[in-house]
């Protein structure tokens, strides 16, 4: 008994003859007839045989072509005519599944369509519609899912004839959600009115957008907003950068200085630490909001903690925040006022926006590879294949 077929990945197909040129020809026939697709009826005859074609993946560096005797069925007790099915190969096309998963794979893996168009003898054209394919079948699986459970929301420029989109990430599994054009209330609340399973939210990662938070507070009533960390730190830093410019106009303009006002106090060396604390000392109001800055970003820093701890972190914050009214630093205070709740939400989780800002840096480099995109659609096709899922698709 000849195992050709299970080698080819067909098992149903009998092996005829292979013919090894330029390319391997395959001659087989089915093993078996099928039963009547209508009525079930096992006795059928054979009306009529014609022969298909396909493409089927390569050995070595030789593309294999299948040709198969596909018998025509007349079904005895319905009377009903029917072409004989192959299992991994569809009606009426001229590649067998498991070749155009192959050139998806590839072409997704990388390779070019014009290397594609030379050595599986496809043209451009096919390889686009064939990755395509692919893709939206994929996505279309994707698009009844559920809402995650802790979701990063974050936006990011996609054009200057469309402006900015919002980006959707589930950040327990690190994977794009979703990709939506534009980053207002207006343009995103006719998609978040008919997004399903909302009630799954229970944490909502963002930066200090009063935007976001409006979107949050609206369409996803029941989840926790969590600041992201980062965020906060960098508005503290650029507040502090401030009132330094204010205060000492000179030596803001000092680049040694900027370097050692941005770090975090306990990573500079003794060095560097001694030769900013004598120029602090030259200055009493801006040493004062120096390590005001640094108590705040201590404790701006702390995550994981549980609810008694973080009570505790609360008070000392309000009376920081209190203090900080009356310095220059009196807007930071209002921001950190209004920011309070997902602030302290902030230190119960960690969670952040770092994968999201990651995945930002990938659709800049798609958007650069592609020369740009005028289509969002196509935009959004690449981001959930690339971003939303492994790109793997199961064998049937």
């Amino acid at each position: 008994m000849s195992h050709a077929g299970l080698i080819l990945g067909l098992p149903e197909l009998e092996v005829e003859r292979v013919d090894r040129n330029d390319v391997i020809s395959v001659y087989a026939r089915p093993k078996h007839r099928p039963c009547c697709i209508r009525c079930g009826h096992d006795h059928v005859r054979i009306k009529a045989t014609y022969q298909r074609t396909w493409k089927h993946t390569r050995q070595g560096n030789q593309l294999i072509t299948l040709y198969v005797r596909s018998p025509k069925y007349h079904c005895q007790r319905c009377g009903r005519y029917f072409r004989h099915r192959f299992k991994g190969v569809r009606p009426r096309y001229r590649a067998s599944e498991a070749f155009r998963l192959e050139v998806f794979e590839t072409h997704d893996g990388g390779v070019t369509q014009a290397k594609l168009r030379r050595t599986h003898t496809i043209s451009a054209a096919t390889t686009e519609r064939w990755y395509q394919s692919y893709c939206r079948a994929r996505i279309s699986e994707m698009s009844n899912r559920p809402c995650p459970k802790v979701l990063g929301i974050d936006e990011h420029f996609f054009s200057r004839k469309k402006g900015y989109a919002t980006t959707l990430v589930d950040l327990h599994r690190n994977k794009v959600f979703d990709v939506r054009l534009g980053r207002s209330e207006a343009s995103l609340h006719s998609y978040l009115r008919r997004l399903p399973g909302k009630d799954n939210v229970k944490l909502i990662v963002m930066d200090l957008s009063e935007t976001y938070r409006s979107i949050a507070r609206q369409h996803f009533p029941q989840a926790k907003i969590v600041a992201d960390r980062f965020h906060v730190v960098r508005l503290v830093n650029q507040h502090f950068l401030n009132a330094w410019k204010v205060v000492d106009p000179e030596g803001r303009k000092n680049q040694g200085l900027i370097s050692l006002m941005r770090r975090h106090e306990w990573h500079l060396s003794t060095d560097k630490h001694a030769n900013l604390q004598r120029y602090l000392s030259e200055h009493p109001g801006l040493g004062a909001l120096y390590q005001a800055r640094q108590k705040l970003n201590r404790l701006l820093l702390l995550k994981n903690l549980r609810k008694p701890r973080a009570q505790q972190k609360l008070s000392i914050l309000l009376k920081l925040i209190e203090q900080l009214r009356q310095t220059p630093l009196r807007k930071l205070a209002k921001t950190l006022t209004s920011w309070l709740e997902p602030i302290v939400m902030m230190w119960r989780s960690n969670k952040s926006n770092g994968p999201t800002e990651g995945f930002h840096n990938k659709m800049e480099m798609m958007s650069r590879r592609a020369y740009g995109f005028r289509n969002f659609e196509n935009y959004r096709l690449r981001v959930m294949t690339h971003c939303g899922w492994d790109g793997i698709i199961n064998r049937v």
